[in-house]
């Protein structure tokens, strides 16, 4: 595996290659790796000649400085982990080499509803820094595939709506999410629960299966409610239980249409949060 720090190297790299951009498959992550990131590393593998990754974490797309100054650090251990996956290059850049004229969140992306629901509200302009970070790294890179994981479910939403506005040459593929043994989704963030947090977290997946088994029959509003009643009961700070379409994210009352719906809940253990979706049979 090959480490560029500076992007016109990168760049460098991959035109004097006379790599073909379809061949590359390319997976943006902020370190702290665990065995979902492993696993788009690993369809990527498959699906591509050349296999990219980044570990960049973008100070524009955090909405509390202490949760971007408490985001955990694992870099030796991550890289182990990407030669060992058979990731071909990490892109490992600096903050100065992202932003070589200061942080800056001037440019604007037109994302309707996305930018203002569900994560839009409770983290405001944290998609606008999603998109601008991803935007910088599609320009150094040129993909032909990106790779993301379910678990941000928005977020993989809005990267799809700003590479289609944008009129950028790269597909998103959105890979499952990767649970442990007892159902919590992967997370970087998992590492800062405590033993007693990291059971009691699991509640969250249990609920959604819970939204699962009675969206048939039940007003959806009402379920929403009864969820978060059930995780306010457990300890948790709920900011959102919804039920939406899984397309626009807009909020489904009834079962009364054909659509597929989607089941998000974003909640605070104490100062960790928590996000984790199940798509509704």
């Amino acid at each position: 595996m090959i480490i560029f720090k500076h992007p016109k190297d990168l760049q460098s790299y991959i035109q004097n290659g006379a790599i073909d951009p379809n061949s590359i498959g390319f997976v943006p992550t902020m370190g702290a790796l665990h065995k979902g990131h492993i696993s788009l590393i690993q369809t990527a593998r498959v699906e591509n000649s050349l296999v990219v990754a980044s570990i960049f974490v973008n100070p524009t797309q955090f909405t509390d400085q202490l949760d971007f100054e408490k985001y955990p650090s694992t870099i030796e251990s991550d890289i182990l982990k990407l030669e060992h996956s058979g990731c071909d290059i990490l892109f490992l850049p600096s903050v100065a080499d992202i932003y070589p004229n200061g942080i800056t969140t001037n440019q604007q992306y037109n994302l309707g509803h996305l930018d203002t629901i569900l994560e839009g509200k409770y983290r405001p302009g944290h998609f606008q820094g999603v998109c601008q970070i991803v935007h910088l790294l599609l320009q150094i890179i040129s993909p032909g595939k990106l790779y993301l994981g379910q678990k941000d479910y928005q977020q993989c939403l809005v990267i799809k709506k700003m590479i289609s506005l944008l009129h950028i040459g790269t597909s998103v593929i959105i890979c499952p999410t990767q649970r442990e043994p007892d159902g919590l989704a992967m997370s970087s963030r998992n590492v800062r629960l405590t033993s007693i947090e990291r059971e009691k977290a699991t509640y969250i997946f249990k609920m959604l299966n819970y939204i699962n088994e009675n969206s048939k029959a039940e007003d959806l509003e009402k379920l929403e409610q009864i969820v978060q009643n059930k995780l306010t009961e457990q300890g948790f700070k709920v900011e959102y239980v919804a039920i939406a379409d899984q397309l626009t994210l807009e909020n489904i009352q009834f079962r009364d249409k054909p659509s597929t719906p989607v089941a998000l809940i974003a909640a605070y253990i104490n100062q960790v949060r928590l996000i984790d979706n199940l798509i509704l049979n």
